[in-house]
């Protein structure tokens, strides 16, 4: 059932309503048709009444030798009248309301007896065979027991009331219908344009601005992500530019307590001071690369990524570093070449410093491509596999960099694969290892 329920505002909008709108017409249509029926049965009934009660006056004023002679002379024109010994009408087939109006129009002649109506039908005479006419039984009581009975021929109904009755139904539902879907289109347009304007943004890059459309509300929503959208980039800039100013009066004391240090004695206590202002410089760095790496400053350009990963692989090996590459196919992408060297060059280090090695490919997958990296290490746990993608989470908890970075480098790779539209992701290895997957669309 929930398959078949849109998710679209202006899909839910039209359906409820539509339901909503088809049941009150529905009810409509059969209390307008009822009442229109009982209408045209009414305006049928009333001169056949009258003429019944005017004949049954005629009948009653009239000496007894000449009374037949009335019923005969009221006999034509569709109708006919007798005497006979039953109302020749039953229970079953009594019209309750149609017996009210006649007894009624009979009290104000000052006739109070028992009467019978009943809706018949008599096949026509003819060679041919034609519909049956539709004939109103009246009866009525007389003080000797007979009953003074009359069959008049009823007006044929309006064949085509039902037709015109649901041809209205039909259209008014299709005008507020439509009515309904052009209001909720006019909804849902510039919601799924904010909806698309605030994915591709995610704080990474340049906003677009949108136009305020729609109705007056979301006219306002619009103006207002808009006005959300430029203090984030204002805040966004400001924190970059705080960063380089930290970075830059850190790394001035830094350098100026190293040389100071170069002439210190003794020589052991020397290098231990020169090798922990080293890994607070290489911290400091890591710090500033992980703010600065969701927001590119450069523009994207197509690019073959295979080349890229491939050059990357034969500077290790000029290091002379156990990094290898699998002859991958051509894919040329829109990227952000540094920021994407940084991140491919963080998972081959994480590959080499942990597993002892790297193996780079670029494989194509379904409306994206991955760029591989596997080790043959002793691999992550995985009740910590997802964690490790967090800023400064580690594995071993020392902080010690004799043991392993700042904990910085698969966060940046992440930063870096998310400017992209894209993620990072770790699998396990058989047997042994771990496969780090920067997935990028295409």
């Amino acid at each position: 059932m929930k398959r078949l329920f849109p998710r679209s505002l202006a899909g839910q909008m039209a359906l409820l309503i539509g339901l909503a709108l088809f049941v009150a017409q529905l009810a409509n249509f059969a209390l307008i048709l009822n009442e229109r029926q009982k209408l045209s049965l009414a305006q049928t009934e009333g001169p056949i009444i009258t003429r019944f009660v005017g004949t049954v006056a005629d009948f009653r004023q009239a000496p007894p030798d000449f009374r037949a002679a009335v019923l005969d002379d009221a006999s034509h024109r569709g109708a006919r009248f007798a005497v006979t010994r039953a109302s020749g009408i039953d229970d079953a087939s009594r019209r309750r309301e149609t017996e009210a109006r006649l007894t009624k129009a009979l009290g104000e002649l000052g006739i109070h007896t028992q009467v019978r109506a009943a809706l018949t039908s008599e096949r026509r005479a003819g060679p041919r065979r034609a519909p049956d006419r539709r004939m109103l039984q009246l009866s009525m009581l007389q003080d000797d027991g007979t009953w003074l009975t009359g069959r008049i021929v009823a007006p044929e109904r309006d064949p085509v009331l039902t037709l015109r009755l649901a041809a209205a139904t039909v259209l008014l539902f299709l005008i507020v219908l439509g009515a309904t879907l052009w209001i909720a289109a006019r909804m849902a347009r510039p919601l799924r344009a904010l909806t698309r304007a605030a994915e591709r943004f995610k704080g990474r890059s340049e906003p677009v601005a949108l136009t305020p459309s729609g109705p007056a509300d979301i006219a306002l929503a619009i103006e207002a992500f808009n006005a959300m959208n430029r203090r984030v980039v204002a805040l966004l800039d400001e924190k970059d530019h705080m960063l380089g100013a930290i970075g830059h009066d850190l790394r001035t004391p830094l350098a100026s307590l190293r040389i100071r240090i170069e002439t210190m004695e003794p020589e052991e206590e020397r290098d231990a001071a020169i090798a922990k202002i080293e890994e607070m410089t290489a911290m400091l760095e890591d710090i500033l690369d992980l703010a600065r790496s969701g927001r590119a400053r450069e523009p994207a350009r197509p690019m073959d990524v295979s080349a890229l990963a491939e050059a990357l692989v034969e500077e290790y090996g000029a290091l002379g570093q156990p990094v290898t590459f699998l002859p991958s196919a051509r894919h040329v992408l829109p990227v952000h070449a540094n920021l994407l060297r940084r991140a491919i060059r963080n998972l081959i280090d994480n590959a080499v410093r942990y597993g002892g090695s790297a193996q780079v490919s670029v494989s194509g997958l379904p409306e994206a491509i991955a760029i591989q990296v596997r080790d043959h290490g002793p691999g992550i746990p995985a009740v910590e596999i997802d964690n490790v993608l967090q800023p400064f989470r580690r594995i071993e908890a020392s902080r010690s960099r004799s043991t392993g970075g700042t904990g910085l480098g698969l966060a940046i790779a992440q930063n870096i694969a998310a400017a992209h539209g894209g993620t990072v992701k770790l699998e396990h290895a058989e047997p042994s290892g771990l496969i780090a997957k920067l997935v990028l669309p295409i």
